[in-house]
């Protein structure tokens, strides 16, 4: 091989190795990425879920509410 070659060959690999550090920057980058992505999306479940409970029980009021009025009119 000539020097030329290699000095080519040493280049490229420089490259690739300098494009393989870039790439697993942005891989951690998205890892903490996701990782915060995931923290929002269980408070925001949990969230949803308070909310549910909140809307069930003021259904059950109502319907309380309801059986008592149909109570007090048969009476």
């Amino acid at each position: 091989m000539s020097l030329e070659l290699l000095a080519t060959l040493e280049s490229k690999i420089q490259t690739t190795l300098e494009t393989m550090e870039l790439l697993q920057l942005e891989v951690e980058e998205e890892k903490q990425r996701n990782a915060e992505l995931q923290e929002e999306n269980n408070q925001l479940l949990s969230e949803r879920q308070a909310w549910s409970d909140k809307v069930v029980g003021l259904v059950d009021l109502l319907r309380e509410e309801n059986k008592q009025d149909e109570g007090s009119q048969v009476s």
